[in-house]
């Protein structure tokens, strides 16, 4: 693998995927990514995810698989546009039904490695571009709703280029929705203080609350949203780090830092 820089870190949420599922009650209990871990090549050790982290990459994964199935329960024939998808097995997890068409969106060397560790189901389609370039879009039908899912990608593009890429793919479907996560300006800051970001080297760009996302297109609603502190069955993960969260969400810039968010266009 030469993973590097934002591409790198799709590793550590791989990694908190696995060790989730290797603890005595996993939240999603995600046995590929164990699978997957176990075949690369790599230290992940050096990433320093530990079980409060990978607690944390449970919930939000588990949290947009809920918005993705619902989504999909109300649009059996949908189309979900998975961008910046990494190694994220949500396309296993959920086994949509045979009308929906799912598009897996990464760069080529991320698609590739998928390739080698993952079995794609039917309706599936891999896409190997920048989530960025405007030409894939011109290859998914506009015929049907679209859910348009964003787990860990949207800090890591420019404004400029974040608000255009949404904005494409809401003009470009006929209706549907968004599920995502989204760190405020404050959590862009303070990148370096996050350990996988230092080690990667990677770098954070675009942040923002609410206000932000209600104004990428007339119309457009948020149907929910809460900080990642406050992520409901929150009460299912080891009472340490319900605490640590629970104690941190008293604190307004902390609880911020990261949102999730399910909208409708």
């Amino acid at each position: 693998m030469q993973l590097t820089g934002a591409r790198e870190t799709l590793l550590a949420t791989l990694y908190g995927r696995a060790l989730d599922c290797r603890t005595p009650r996993p939240i999603l209990g995600d046995r590929l990514a164990v699978d997957a871990v176990r075949q690369l090549d790599y230290d992940f050790g050096k990433l320093r995810v530990g079980p409060g982290a990978a607690a944390a990459v449970a919930l939000r994964a588990r949290q947009l698989d809920r918005w993705t199935a619902r989504f999909l329960t109300e649009h059996p024939d949908a189309t979900v546009l998975h961008l910046g998808c990494g190694l994220d097995t949500r396309v296993q997890r959920l086994t949509p039904g045979p009308g929906v068409r799912w598009f897996d969106v990464d760069f080529p060397e991320v698609i590739d490695l998928r390739a080698q560790l993952f079995t794609a189901p039917p309706g599936y389609t891999a896409v190997p571009s920048s989530v960025t370039d405007p030409a894939w879009v011109a290859d998914v039908p506009a015929d049907r709703p679209a859910l348009v899912v964003a787990e860990g990608l949207l800090m890591y593009l420019t404004e400029r280029d974040g608000t255009a890429l949404l904005r494409r793919l809401m003009a470009h479907a006929p209706g549907g929705g968004l599920a995502f996560d989204f760190l405020s300006r404050f959590a862009v800051r303070a990148a370096r203080l996050n350990t996988v970001i230092a080690r990667t080297g990677a770098t954070l760009h675009w942040g923002g609350g609410p206000a932000d996302i209600a104004r990428l297109r007339p119309g457009l609603e948020i149907v929910e949203t809460f900080s990642s502190l406050e992520i409901p069955d929150i009460a299912g993960i080891p009472a340490r780090y319900r605490t640590v969260a629970r104690l941190a969400a008293l604190i307004p810039g902390v609880r911020e830092m990261s949102r999730l968010y399910n909208c409708r266009f």
